[in-house]
């Protein structure tokens, strides 16, 4: 089922996302769904927070990231398969020159920034199945992996910008509260619930 995405100013999407426990309810259903929406906007990365759930829970496809022809025919490979679930997930260490790269997010639609992130991460999680992983990514997964951690830990994209950046937006960001922004998927505003 495609879940309408969380628009900008929801306190949701500022909470801290609370650990999930084995049985958590529908858990495979949510995951399913979020999935299904995250196609649907054509994102390549998920956090339940944006679906309305304050919990500490994300999903990622990078495959849209593939057919980028200036990456080099190994990172294309890695990005056209890489698609994972994480529950519960903590960064152990982020490490390596932080760099920087345009970034958008689903409850922020129309507003992309660059922001600076570290190159390599370590991270430890659980899958759906609640196998626990210690894994360590670089480039562009490890990107999509902190922009999404840190909905889970209540911090936007827009939170890594100058002041400057950030006053530059205001108006974009006033007019998503609002709801007067009009992506071509279903989201949910504060001002306005529903589309």
């Amino acid at each position: 089922m495609i879940l309408p995405i969380i628009g900008y100013g929801d306190p949701v999407l500022r909470k801290k996302g609370v650990e999930i426990p084995k049985d958590y309810l529908n858990l495979k259903q949510i995951i399913a769904d979020m999935y299904e929406t995250m196609y649907n906007a054509y994102g390549v990365g998920l956090a339940a927070p944006q679906v309305g759930l304050a919990i500490r829970l994300f999903i990622i496809d990078t495959r849209p990231f593939s057919e980028d022809e200036d990456l080099v025919k190994e990172e294309q490979e890695l990005l056209s398969t890489f698609k994972k679930t994480f529950i519960n997930p903590v960064i152990t260490k982020e490490e390596g020159e932080e760099w920087g790269f345009n970034e958008g997010c689903l409850s922020i639609p129309e507003v992309r920034e660059d922001v600076y992130r570290h190159e390599r991460i370590t991270i430890e999680y659980f899958d759906e199945d609640f196998n626990k992983h210690t894994d360590v990514y670089d480039g562009l997964i490890a990107r999509v992996i902190q922009h999404e951690y840190d909905h889970i830990e209540g911090i936007l994209f827009t939170d890594r910008l100058s002041s400057l950046k950030k006053r530059l937006i205001n108006k974009k960001l006033q007019n998503i509260m609002e709801g007067k922004t009009r992506p071509d998927y279903k989201m949910k505003f504060i001002a306005k619930k529903g589309r």
